[in-house]
């Protein structure tokens, strides 16, 4: 399988949909396109990982690389990790919980929710 990421903006944010599988082979595409958005000059983002079927460690990497980097230029990162869909609940969710990461993310199950700047992250 692949990984395929979109672009998109809601509510001053960029939005990044990603769909697919994060491995080895494919979260390079995932870090130059976050790496693309932050040469651009955006600052806030939101990675929407609702549709990641399978995410390994290298993907894990990326996510706390891209944290890092969003970090480092003063922005904003967060992430859509919903409860229910695919193979309900969100596999990355699982995964970032078992490594013990989770709690490095500001976490929403949408991506209104997410850019709203009102609203709190759900509890690692």
């Amino acid at each position: 399988m692949t990984l395929k990421v979109t672009d998109g903006e809601l509510g001053g944010w960029a939005v990044l949909r990603v769909s697919g599988e994060m491995d080895l082979a494919t979260s390079p595409v995932l870090r130059q396109r976050v790496h693309d958005a932050v040469a651009e000059g955006r600052r806030s983002l939101v990675l929407d990982l609702s549709e990641v079927l399978f995410c390994d460690s290298s993907g894990v990497g990326v996510l706390i690389a891209t944290r890092r980097l969003v970090r480092s230029c003063q922005g904003r990162l967060r992430l859509i990790l919903p409860a229910q869909g695919a193979a309900d609940g969100s596999h990355v969710n699982r995964v970032l919980a078992a490594l013990g990461v989770r709690r490095l993310f500001d976490v929403y199950p949408d991506a209104l929710t997410a850019v709203d700047e009102e609203s709190s992250p759900l509890s690692a």
